[in-house]
């Protein structure tokens, strides 16, 4: 199965650790960031990808996708 590597970007800190921890717990393989910057790294299994673009979404970031 392939992963997907998802970059998104958030307003805020609040918003940026929200979609740390909703990635966290959709078992991310690794999710990385600035936090305080706003900035998010995470990468996932394809078949949880739209589920963890969605929280993202939901939260008010924005995100740009790579299949790695």
């Amino acid at each position: 199965m392939s992963q997907v590597e998802i970059r998104a970007t958030f307003e805020g800190e609040a918003a940026a650790q929200e979609a740390w921890h909703k990635l966290q717990a959709l078992r991310a393989f690794e999710v990385n960031g600035l936090l305080e910057s706003g900035l998010l790294t995470a990468t996932v299994d394809e078949e949880v990808a739209d589920r963890a673009l969605h929280l993202i979404h939901q939260i008010g970031g924005n995100t740009d996708t790579t299949i790695i």
